[in-house]
């Protein structure tokens, strides 16, 4: 890693008018691209004290060797200009959102001399306009009714030229679902217009074609044309089918695209409703490593620029309404650039209520469960399973495969309540059934590094036990004979060993304090064929026992998933159960010590006085007034109460549902 003061341009050096830097690594590869509205102040923000920057920024600079910049004109020529740079270098610092391409676009190739209307996954083409995404089926449905109404060619390129070597059309030609003009049916440009008016039709102005239609169909009737004007009724059917398949959400003069985001600590989903005329018109998602150290109005800003920005053809895409989450960095110049891609003024806002803003909130959960899939999808796939932990196992230098893996988390707020969990990934995939949670008192409960020694400690004590328990002693093995019963002590294999099974792999949520902590619990056990790591959240390094450096494996490295995958799972699993100690601890009674006294007969008391106060003002003979209360027992709450109001250890009942006082 290289020093940034060794590259470190002179302050005087530097321009305080707006542009645009660029840091490149020893190789001469741009590595991330920025902009500033003042270079001077935004480059000495990079060098002025390293060790103060934002994790993934410290280690941008560290990665670069030198860095250059280019002064422009205003804060709008800046915005052009980073977005041209990102996008001709793609800086591996930089934020890029990879489109989701989990279900097909109806796609208009306008950019061939004769356009052609096909389904289409995968990168976006340019002098392509896309409408979508639908599900497999729906959009062959609509492909195939609007055809009849705009029959624009769908045919191969291969078919195209057989049809004009040959001077006969397809199929399609035949039946009007094509205008054919392989044959010279109909000229290129009348096919273009036709294709414009697919596009148009597919962008929201379906009132428009079926208007029109009607005013034929009226004029074909009243020429007695009633063949031609069935044509056109069938047509005006096909349209209204394909036009009312989409919802109203809006009113009918609404044009806006609506998007919404849900981000974690390492990437981020983006989704994005197309409204025209009121309807949904298409779905459009993206999945984001957050490489760069980007607040959300960043990534908006990163967002619309790689939207508007990717295709030459903004004009009729860009709606007069772009609702966000929060408004985006930059907002003036967005807002100027995105009027002039579109040729009209362009509205970028946050709506606060109405339909709008539940439109927004469908959004955001259409982004969560995007999430969601994504990272299901990359732990599920057995490849991706399989490459992550050949790569751990080659990172870590470890000589056995990585078959389970066992993660740890300490769970506290403020030294109270500590827990711990225990999650575990056998084959890449988590197995439920052996997660473990460990409640932590005393001495050990006084910090991280004593927790998790004392968690590691109780762990692979039970393991020891249970692997003496079902090991056979030394001597001969007997044999029973077929059809013998197995003995007990072989049905103790099952579900009472549950620590028999160790891992090859420890890794604990921290860094190398944790790690020594972790190592030294198992070699006081004697325990040496378990290997430790810990997983420091700061730079996502991996540290060893003992190591004065941590393993840094590459942000795109599928073991480096995995592990953050383990280490996110174990983290919920102790918060979780963190949460659920410390409700029980809220909630706790003056009657919960009383001996004898049970839950029936505590409800039993509070439902003949009424609280915790008329219990107290009570005699013992009072007390057994109640159901199940005898006098031994009832003699036995005085005492307890009478005890617990002396040493001042009483405290009050917490209703967590309402947060009411439970004593009055």
């Amino acid at each position: 890693m290289a020093d940034p003061a060794s590259y470190r341009p002179q302050t005087g050096e530097i321009p305080t008018t707006p542009g645009v830097y660029r840091f490149r690594d020893p190789h001469g590869r741009v590595i991330y691209v920025g902009k500033a509205k003042n270079l001077r102040s935004r480059l000495n923000s990079y060098f002025a004290n390293p060790a103060g920057l934002l994790p993934k920024t410290y280690a941008m600079v560290h990665a670069a060797s030198s860095v250059e910049w280019t002064m422009v004109g205003s804060e709008l020529e800046s915005l052009q200009l980073e977005y041209t740079w990102i996008k001709e270098f793609k800086p591996r610092f930089n934020v890029v959102f990879r489109d989701d391409k989990t279900y097909p676009y109806l796609a208009v190739s306008m950019g061939e001399k004769l356009p052609r209307v096909q389904v289409m996954r995968g990168e976006r083409r340019k002098g392509t306009r896309y409408f979508g995404p639908y599900t497999a089926g729906a959009i062959r449905e609509t492909m195939d009714t609007l055809l009849r109404v705009f029959p624009v060619r769908s045919c191969s390129p291969g078919v195209l030229k057989r049809a004009q070597a040959s001077g006969r059309p397809c199929l399609l030609g035949y039946i009007d679902k094509c205008s054919a003009p392989c044959v010279g049916r109909v000229t290129a440009e009348e096919h273009r217009a036709i294709a414009e008016d697919f596009c148009s039709f597919m962008g929201g102005e379906a009132k428009r074609f079926i208007t029109r239609l009607e005013k034929d169909m009226g004029a074909a009737v009243a020429e007695l044309d009633y063949e031609r004007a069935a044509r056109i009724r069938d047509d005006i059917v096909a349209l209204r089918k394909v036009f009312e398949r989409n919802a109203v959400v809006l009113s009918e003069d609404t044009d806006a695209d609506v998007f919404a985001l849900h981000e974690d600590d390492l990437e981020a989903s983006v989704q994005v409703f197309h409204v025209r005329g009121g309807r949904v018109r298409g779905q459009r998602g993206w999945v984001v490593e957050k490489v760069e150290d980007a607040t959300t109005p960043e990534l908006i800003e990163h967002l619309l620029q790689q939207v508007y920005g990717e295709d030459s053809d903004n004009q009729g895409r860009i709606p007069r309404e772009v609702l966000v989450p929060e408004i985006p960095s930059n907002h003036h110049e967005l807002l100027e650039w995105l009027g002039g891609l579109r040729g009209a003024k362009v509205d970028i806002r946050v709506p606060q209520r109405g339909d709008k803003a539940a439109l927004m909130s469908t959004v955001r959960e259409n982004a969560e469960q995007a999430l969601k899939l994504h990272k299901v999808r990359r732990a599920g796939d057995i490849t991706v399973r399989s490459q992550a932990l050949q790569e751990l196992q080659e990172a870590l230098e470890l000589p056995v495969p990585l078959l389970r893996i066992e993660c740890y988390d300490i769970s506290h707020v403020q030294g109270t309540n500590v827990v711990a969990s225990m999650v575990v990934v056998e084959d890449g995939l988590p197995k439920k059934a052996d997660y473990r949670k460990f409640s932590i008192t005393g001495a050990a409960a006084t910090d991280d590094t004593a927790a998790m020694h004392d968690v590691l400690t109780r762990r692979f004590r039970h393991y020891l036990q249970d692997k003496s328990a079902q090991l056979p002693k030394s001597g001969e093995v007997p044999n029973p004979g077929a059809g013998e019963p197995p003995s007990e002590d072989a049905a103790l294999t099952g579900a009472k060993a549950k620590f028999a099974y160790p891992p090859n792999l420890v890794v604990v949520d921290g860094g190398q304090p944790q790690v020594n902590a972790a190592a030294r619990a198992l070699a006081e056990l004697g325990i040496d064929d378990v290997y430790v790591v810990g997983l420091a959240k700061r730079l996502e390094e991996v540290w060893l026992p003992n190591s004065d450096f941590p393993v840094i494996l590459p942000r795109t490295s599928q073991g480096l998933y995995l592990l953050q995958r383990i280490r996110d799972e174990a983290h919920r699993f102790a918060i979780t159960f963190h949460r659920q100690k410390r409700g029980k601890a809220m909630t706790v009674s003056a009657l919960d010590g009383v001996p004898g006294l049970g839950e029936a007969k505590r409800k039993a008391l509070v439902a003949h006085f009424g609280s915790l106060k008329k219990i107290k003002a009570a005699t013992a003979l009072e007390l057994t007034a109640a159901k199940g209360i005898g006098p031994a027992l009832a003699e036995a709450v005085v005492n307890h109460l009478a005890a617990a109001g002396a040493s001042g250890e009483a405290a009050p009942a917490v209703n967590m549902t309402t947060g009411e006082i439970l004593e009055i």
